[in-house]
């Protein structure tokens, strides 16, 4: 088999590099949030609109502290989930068209590690970003992450990719030796 050309890792190193960048932000910021938050009063960004503040007791739960207490089982559907989007992000065309696609993958990774990463190694997630003028549940830039690769997955899937054939990389072929 010959080898891919140099040029051909780029895109994969691109993906990478995007995860590796939003991974570490999202870290950061739960680091900085704990050591400059948790039992202190608020950050006001935005009086009464835009709030940073140490959620405690911490969320030991899945979206918006629901189903406390679950965290081998959140664990092994996180692993779950990162697996089927590497295997997406491996299979998926390296070309232009898949760029909303590939972001969004990586986004839905970056904040599926970020949250997992809490649990393992916490056994709780730090949450501190408080949208107080409607008394949303607190989160962090994980759960952002989350959210708009959800968002844009179904934007994508709904204006985008619009046929089966725009997934045929995801199938598994059969028979001829070819995957």
């Amino acid at each position: 088999m010959k080898p891919k050309p140099l040029r051909a890792w780029i895109p994969a190193c691109c993906i990478f590099a995007g995860w590796l960048c939003l991974f570490l932000l999202d870290q950061f910021t739960k680091h900085q949030a704990a050591v400059y938050l948790k039992g202190k009063d608020d950050i006001r960004l935005i009086p009464g609109v835009l709030h940073l503040t140490y959620l405690y007791p911490e969320n030991r739960g899945i979206a918006f502290g629901m189903m406390q207490g679950g965290t081998a089982v959140f664990a092994v559907l996180t692993v779950i989930l990162a697996a089927a989007i590497l295997y997406a992000i491996v299979r998926m065309p390296k070309t232009r068209y898949y760029l909303p696609l590939m972001i969004t993958c990586t986004l839905l990774l970056a904040g599926a590690a970020g949250n997992f990463a809490d649990r393992v190694l916490r056994g709780y997630v730090i949450d501190f970003i408080y949208f107080i003028l409607i008394d949303f549940p607190v989160f962090n830039l994980a759960d952002i992450y989350v959210v708009t690769g959800g968002i844009l997955l179904a934007f994508t899937g709904i204006f985008v990719y619009r046929n089966d054939e725009d997934f045929a990389f995801l199938r598994i072929h059969k028979g001829n030796g070819d995957s």
